[in-house]
């Protein structure tokens, strides 16, 4: 087989930096928001959220960088619905066809079928939502495998969907217990110190589900939508910050 040209960086496409967090593990961090790629060290790759629309070029430059040029990328797990997550997930399962899995309901979301449900934001966040209304409108997307709470998936010795409602109905987060590995989505953030995320749809849900988060062990990474991973002392400062949040 023959590997594709790498393709290149056009002057529209979003900046994209590729960052080790752990073995097996690489964010992919946008403007706003990020994706994180886990390699199974046998070609196949898995990449969580997808970040802008119109970045799949980048997001394909990055997939060599970690799997080599005969990268596969095998699924695309979404975390929740939101554009800055979705946004070149269609390209690249197209591409690379892969299939494509997000929470049953947020799955109509991200098809396009469903308007994007709404926040309750207090005043604060309102400048903050604006800013981030910047990134582009993520395209319908398929859903090809609508996941549940308790599903295992089959990479980094079995991920485990977490459901964590409030940031929107079908946010879910991924705990990999092999490795130690949590990746929240936005219903935590790491930006100023790990804290709860922001733009929830119900924030006493969202707490209640940043508080399941903390309970889970082992955590050697915990890994955020927004903000950097931390890689120590994970356990005990998501448990602090989860402590901290209120409704």
């Amino acid at each position: 087989m023959t590997p594709r040209p790498r393709p290149a960086r056009t002057p529209d496409e979003p900046a994209l930096d590729l960052v080790p967090v752990v073995p097996g593990l690489h964010m992919l961090r946008f403007p706003i928001g990020q994706a994180y790629v886990w390699h199974d060290g046998d070609g196949a790759l898995t990449l969580v959220d997808a970040g802008w629309a119109g970045a799949e070029d980048a997001v394909e430059r990055a997939l060599r960088e970690v799997g080599g040029p005969e990268a596969r990328l095998r699924r695309i797990v979404l975390t929740h619905g939101h554009r800055d997550h979705v946004g070149a997930a269609d390209a690249l399962a197209r591409r690379y066809g892969a299939e494509v899995l997000a929470h049953r309901l947020d799955a109509p979301v991200v098809r396009g079928e469903a308007p994007v449900p709404e926040p309750d934001l207090p005043d604060w966040e309102v400048p903050l939502y604006e800013h981030g209304l910047t990134t582009p409108e993520a395209p319908p997307t398929r859903v090809d495998r609508e996941l549940e709470d308790g599903d295992v998936l089959d990479f980094g010795g079995g991920a485990r969907v977490v459901h964590t409602p409030g940031h929107t109905p079908g946010s879910i987060a991924l705990h990999l217990p092999l490795p130690g590995v949590l990746v929240t989505g936005d219903t935590v953030a790491s930006v100023g110190g790990v804290r709860l995320g922001v733009f929830h749809v119900d924030r006493a849900a969202a707490v209640a589900s940043m508080r399941r988060l903390s309970s889970l062990r082992p955590l050697r990474a915990v890994c955020f939508g927004h903000g950097d991973p931390v890689t120590e002392d994970a356990s005990s400062l998501l448990r602090a910050a989860a402590e901290a949040a209120r409704p």
